[in-house]
């Protein structure tokens, strides 16, 4: 973030702020800028904006002659512009719209207030609905064009974008006072609010009720969106996009409305909406309302490609289709209804697909969770579910989610990845796949860990398909996603409270059940609370081969991790009898990590040896993935090397002829 010093001295002791609230409602307030503004709905806040979505204390702003200092104190974080803010701070040129919950607000710049209105004190009058700092068009008495000054393309930097040409200077308005220099650099344009002026409209608004950012040097948006994508990964959206988007909304909207009376599909079941004959029904229906509307659809649009999309919504997931069909895309993330990011390759990028409204989003995550008895409305505003195919979806809405309904897809590979894969893609070598799946055939139990997307579960899913095919497995999850080839596996799901808050069953309640299951192997797709303690006791109390996975950076943090989760338990344990189980329970943890290029490995390999003299869990490691730089193209570059460590339980490799006369132990 931006290391310039905020130093209010020598300017002006306030400034002018313009707030809009979702429902339409507006206000200007005069500031002292003398302090930090905090910004929420406590009554301690300089501005305090009286809202449940908005924090207590949600942001703090600092006032500077040229720019203003925006800094994030909330629990759900602040838009800046088009960035959101996490306990960060970022200087912002004035007239950035700042949204705090259904709040947007914008510091109008005082230079400009006060060259423009040098004769307004606090208490003028002005015309209702128009901004403090522009003056009345009734003012005037502002004096003539001076001499040397030219007209307005002359003013040494010209129309600041969002100024939407001046419509001509009105009579008796006279027009910049001397000393006035022209528009001030960095002020990116007219500030919000200045819809008083004849012939200067206000900004138009974001979805989420914020004014369009515009380029803090005062350059055109299309010279300035390329630096922003660049710099904060931001959509670039100008008025003439905006209005083209509103047409082709209210265009879909026509054409869903007209869908259903057709076929009235809001009557019927959800579940046969998957019907293959529905589809052909749909759209022969919207070929005829595309056609009795074809005046109304621009030229440029393509009709096929309209209906399609039109079709996905109605009965599918809508422009999710086409990525859910295209193996090359891993993870599918809808932010808001017009934003939709995809991971190919391990790189995040920004699709040009969006849709209709957040009403087609809410319906496409209904259309996800209802087959499987679970719901989301306003008092359950998140849910975990799974595609027909077992990709992972979690989805958010409001009131959590406040720029609109937000989806995550983790896609899964519908042929199921194996080792030799693994190995070919670089995950791992030949002999720490070997190692791995002569520790699974010997039943030793085995942690995964990992940060969030690091592969986990796949890694977790292929060392399960070395389970030998006549054992009785049980896996456990939060979303079914494991797809085990072996004949005799049971999988259990949780299951999440419902209306009345009865009837929820946690991993912890399926972990103590499959005690009862006389299971061989036990396979939980993660511990993240007290079921730790359960599964530490069962790989213990003789269900040798588990297999489970936990977040983690290191085999050390994992360790830490797991004591943690046990104390979570609610069972007063002392410290050393917890570290003592873990050290009887697990025999190996297998780091995998996601680094900088997108690329996913294994990157270590340690055995639990005990716990030392001092009453700490002691490690080795087996194997470890050495990095030793980054190539031309920013591939991480590195070697797996074996440490020279034989685990304590080679002996069982050998006893049970896992390893053969001549072959290599490791």
């Amino acid at each position: 973030m931006s290391a310039r010093t905020v130093d209010p001295a020598h300017f002006t002791s306030q400034v002018q702020v313009f707030i809009q609230s979702d429902d339409g409602l507006e206000r200007n307030e005069v500031l002292p800028t003398g302090a930090p503004i905090s910004i929420g709905r406590h009554q301690s806040c300089v501005l305090r904006l009286d809202s449940d979505l908005v924090s207590r204390q949600h942001c703090v702003v600092e006032v500077a002659p040229d720019f203003i200092r925006i800094e994030d104190v909330s629990t759900n974080g602040t838009m800046a512009g088009d960035m959101l803010l996490r306990r960060q701070a970022v200087d912002m040129p004035y007239g950035t719209p700042i949204v705090c919950g259904n709040f947007t607000v914008y510091f109008l710049n005082p230079q400009m207030a006060q060259a423009a209105s040098p004769h307004q004190g606090s208490g003028a009058r002005r015309n209702p609905g128009m901004p403090m700092e522009m003056p009345s068009p009734h003012m005037g008495g502002m004096g003539g064009m001076q001499p040397g000054m030219g007209a307005m393309g002359n003013m040494g930097m010209g129309m600041q974008p969002g100024m939407g040409g001046m419509g001509g200077m009105q009579p008796g308005m006279g027009g910049m006072q001397p000393g006035m220099g022209g528009m001030q650099p960095g002020m990116g344009g007219m500030q919000p609010g200045m819809g008083g002026m004849p012939g200067m409209p206000r900004p138009p608004t974001h979805g989420h009720g914020g004014m369009v950012p515009t380029s803090p040097q005062g350059q055109p948006r299309a010279q300035h969106a390329q630096q922003i994508q660049g710099q904060h990964g931001a959509q670039i959206t100008t008025p003439e996009m905006i209005a083209k988007r509103e047409k082709d909304v209210g265009l879909r909207r026509q054409i869903h409305k007209l869908l259903l009376e057709h076929l009235d599909l809001a009557t019927l079941d959800a579940s046969k909406l998957d019907d293959p004959s529905m589809r052909p029904k749909v759209l022969g229906a919207l070929r005829r309302i595309v056609g009795q509307l074809d005046t109304q659809i621009p030229p440029e649009v393509e009709r096929d490609l309209l209906i399609g999309e039109l079709a996905d919504e109605a009965l599918g997931l809508g422009p999710l289709e086409r990525f859910i069909a295209d193996p090359s895309i891993s993870e599918i993330m809808v932010v808001d209804p017009n934003t939709i990011y995809i991971e190919r390759g391990g790189k995040l990028v920004l699709s040009e697909t969006r849709f209709t409204d957040d009403d087609r989003v809410r319906s496409v995550i209904e259309r996800i969770v209802t087959p499987l008895g679970r719901r989301i409305d306003e008092s359950s505003p998140l849910v975990d579910a799974r595609l027909k195919d077992g990709s992972r979806v979690n989805a958010v809405i409001k009131p959590l989610a406040l720029r609109g309904s937000c989806i995550t897809i983790r896609k899964f590979a519908k042929t199921p990845l194996t080792l030799d894969k693994l190995i070919g893609f670089g995950a791992l070598t030949a002999p720490m796949a070997q190692f791995l799946t002569r520790s699974v055939i010997a039943k030793k139990n085995i942690v995964i860990s990992g940060g969030t997307g690091s592969g986990k579960t796949t890694l977790l899913n292929v060392l399960s398909g070395a389970i030998p095919s006549e054992e009785r497995i049980v896996t456990i999850e939060d979303a079914a996603e494991l797809q085990l080839s072996q004949p005799h596996v049971v999988s259990l799901e949780t299951r999440p409270a419902n209306l009345e808050g009865k009837g929820e069953y946690t991993i912890r309640d399926l972990v103590k059940n499959s005690l009862r299951m006389r299971p061989d192997r036990i396979v939980v797709g993660e511990c993240r609370g007290g079921e730790a303690l359960d599964m530490l006791q069962a790989m213990n109390t003789g269900h040798d081969g588990s297999l489970t996975t936990t977040h983690a950076n290191s085999p050390v943090e994992a360790i830490a991790r797991i004591e943690t989760l046990v104390l979570m338990g609610g069972i007063e344990l002392p410290v050393r009898a917890i570290r003592d189980q873990i050290a009887g329970a697990v025999h190996l943890i297998v780091q995998q990590t996601r680094f900088a290029d997108g690329s996913r490995r294994v990157s270590a390999i340690s055995e639990v040896t005990g716990v030392g003299d001092e009453g700490t869990i002691e490690m080795r490691p087996i194997f470890e993935f050495i990095r030793t730089g980054t190539d031309a193209k920013g591939k991480v570059v590195g070697d797996f090397r074996a440490t020279g460590y034989l685990p304590s339980y080679l002996n069982d490799f050998i006893v049970m002829g896992l390893v053969k006369r001549g072959e290599k132990y490791l």
